[in-house]
């Protein structure tokens, strides 16, 4: 039961690394994995798919744990920290649209210009760099004033 859910949790823990970077807002990756096999495998124990509810619950006991592990390592350890959570994204550098880093994330330029709104910055010419950030936020380096658009 122990490995089971350990090789689901990396499993699933290498597969949205990879394969989805994207952001999804102020809730972590790792807590939405969680969420979700620890949802599936109660319920497993509960509708009698285990041998017993101690299955289930030895079963999320072991997820929870690594999801526990894992952030203390990432908090010990910066250059395993580095694996585990994306880097900030830099979206725009001195007024301009980094294209490239959008599309990486596929971030479309609404999406974006609707973030900047949210913040009070009516248009990318006011800022000197924004990021996306390892939980989804995007967070805005406001040009001074007496810098110039380009």
């Amino acid at each position: 039961m122990i490995v089971r859910g350990t090789v689901s949790y990396w499993f699933l823990f290498a597969l949205f690394r990879v394969a989805i970077r994207r952001r999804i807002g102020a809730v972590g990756m790792a807590d939405i994995l969680v969420l979700v096999i620890v949802s599936d495998a109660i319920q497993n124990s509960m509708a009698g798919e285990y041998n017993s509810v101690t299955d289930g619950f030895i079963l999320v006991a072991t997820l929870v744990g690594w999801t526990v592990f894992t952030d203390w390592l990432a908090f010990r350890f910066a250059p395993l920290r580095a694996v585990m959570e994306p880097p900030p994204l830099l979206l725009i550098r001195e007024g301009r649209l980094l294209r490239r880093n959008m599309r990486a994330e596929l971030l479309t330029e609404n999406e974006l210009l609707s973030k900047l709104r949210a913040q009070g910055v009516a248009d990318p010419s006011q800022v000197e760099r924004a990021f996306m950030e390892s939980d989804g936020e995007i967070s805005v380096i406001r040009r001074g004033p007496g810098a110039s658009s380009s």
